[in-house]
């Protein structure tokens, strides 16, 4: 690759940000950091009927999230701005009038009222090269008729003139070759009325005017890119056409259609990155972030839908993706997306992170539920103790809140049917016991509860689940002489004593 790579991501501000657009975002990113290129950020908002206010912030806050920032974007800048069509407005015209005077392009001025009285009377009606001669433009129109619309300010497109009866080859980098029949194209809008570009239009002008190199997106596009390669040969562009490579789609758990927002809905996780609430409705869409999970886990689930290194590992950091990652491995075929496995990689995560990378996280789930952290150190050993066993973020609350705060309440009923005086007694030696020990450790704790167990002629079993139900509350934590540990001398004692209170009430 001799050039330099550069590629784009080119959201429409019209929402949040779905799972195959993060996905599109990363293997753009992936691919130009492995080759040593630039990853660019384009808004593309000419539609300016469909721009939801906050949607460009709310893309940049994603990518932020993911770690996957823009070498250029509105935010950074760039040596190719402005990086928002809207504001790239005058430079599209001279290109469409370019295709008129070519031949490749004309004028339309066929009204809303025509195109829908030509659909109602004619089925699968296609603005092109069969019906194009009875519709109002410039090649059914006399010079002298369509210069006069023009001088009256009369509204109108400007079309691409399909060929007919021919074929469009490309190359797709996951595809292989990939061939259109143009007689199935229609003549699509380049610009329109208000003098905006349409995406067709201004995605080949953009990524001309920006040098880029390789063009990945959802497999979506494949139906548009006849009219783009056309485009790409009708400015005189072609030699500098980039590499195509269309991604596969991300399907429903079932297998069954591209995944969307109505799928999560319905089975109950999120499709967008963050979450997004829609400015007109007030709508809230819940996002993978707010749900608890880790940007590193995100990204690593999304690398695999559709990708692999060709072994079997999983766990990719973004470095590990970088330096891995290429086109070639990507699947043609659409990959499902599976809320149980995701979550896998989350839980995967948070057992890789460090103490102290977890801690802004645990910071602000112990403050939400209004416990303050005074002591991050006393944080971190908690975290050491029960990240195995979080899922997602929020888990840690359920896991670890009793290293916090007492426990409300005890789930004695499993050990109430079964209790005697006997043990009774054992835990009031073992108060004297611990209230007396030198040292205050795991593992001399736990010695010292075994021999008195077995002093007193009690199966450990027995004791060791009511020991822990009076520290933590219910069945479930980490290894009990470890909390006990933690949360001191005073406070086991105290829990000790509450709990027999109850348990002799």
């Amino acid at each position: 690759m001799a050039n330099k790579v550069r590629v784009r991501f080119a959201p429409s501000p019209t929402g949040g940000l779905h799972l195959g657009g993060v996905r599109t975002v990363l293997f753009n990113y992936l691919f130009a950091k492995h080759h040593g290129g630039d990853f660019i950020l384009r808004i593309e908002d000419t539609d300016q009927t469909r721009y939801v206010e906050g949607a460009e912030e709310y893309i940049v806050e994603c990518l932020k999230w993911c770690g996957l920032n823009p070498d250029e974007s509105p935010q950074v800048g760039g040596p190719f701005a402005p990086y928002r069509q809207s504001e790239r407005k005058p430079i599209y015209r001279q290109y469409a009038e370019q295709l008129i005077n070519a031949g490749f392009a004309y004028y339309a001025f066929d009204t809303t009222d025509e195109l829908t009285a030509k659909r109602e009377t004619i089925p699968n009606f296609q603005y092109g090269h069969e019906f194009r001669n009875q519709m109002r433009n410039s090649l059914s129109l006399s010079p002298s008729e369509v210069a006069s619309l023009i001088e009256q300010g009369v509204p109108h497109v400007i079309r691409i003139k399909m060929p007919a009866n021919e074929t469009v080859t490309f190359n797709d980098m996951i595809r292989g070759e990939v061939s259109f029949d143009t007689n199935l194209v229609d003549d699509k809008v380049l610009l329109k009325a208000d003098g905006m570009p349409t995406y067709h239009l201004a995605v080949v002008v953009d990524d001309y005017l920006m040098k880029i190199s390789h063009a990945f997106r959802g497999e979506e596009w494949l139906p548009s890119a006849p009219v783009h390669i056309l485009l790409w040969k009708y400015l005189g562009w072609e030699s500098e056409m980039p590499l195509w490579a269309h991604l596969p789609l991300i399907l429903k758990p079932d297998g069954n259609g591209k995944l969307s927002k109505r799928d999560g809905d319905r089975l109950g996780f999120p499709v967008y990155a963050m979450n997004w609430t829609d400015p007109k409705s007030g709508d809230l869409t819940k996002g993978f972030r707010e749900l608890g999970f880790l940007p590193e886990a995100f990204i690593n689930l999304l690398v695999m839908l559709g990708w692999n290194d060709g072994t079997d590992q999983e766990l990719f950091s973004l470095n590990e993706m970088i330096e891995k990652f290429s086109i070639e491995r990507v699947a043609k075929a659409g990959a499902k997306f599976d809320f149980e496995k995701a979550k896998w990689f989350n839980a995967e995560w948070i057992k890789k992170a460090d103490t102290t990378e977890l801690r802004p996280y645990f910071q602000q789930i112990l403050n939400s539920n209004g416990v303050p952290v005074t002591n991050v150190d006393y944080l971190d050993k908690v975290t050491a103790l029960v990240k195995d066993r979080c899922v997602l973020l929020p888990d840690f609350w359920q896991q670890a809140s009793f290293f916090f705060r007492r426990p409300h309440t005890l789930e004695l009923d499993g050990i109430k049917p079964k209790w005697t005086d006997e043990k009774t007694g054992f835990f009031n030696s073992l108060i004297t016991v611990f209230a007396q020990a030198p040292s205050w450790n795991a593992t001399d704790l736990e010695n010292d509860f075994k021999a008195l167990g077995t002093e007193k002629g009690l199966k450990i079993g027995e004791i060791m689940l009511p020991l822990r139900i009076m520290l933590v509350g219910g069945k479930f934590g980490p290894a009990v002489f470890d909390i006990a540990e933690l949360i001191g001398k005073e406070e086991t004692i105290e829990r000790i004593n509450l709990a027999l209170a109850q348990i002799n009430n």
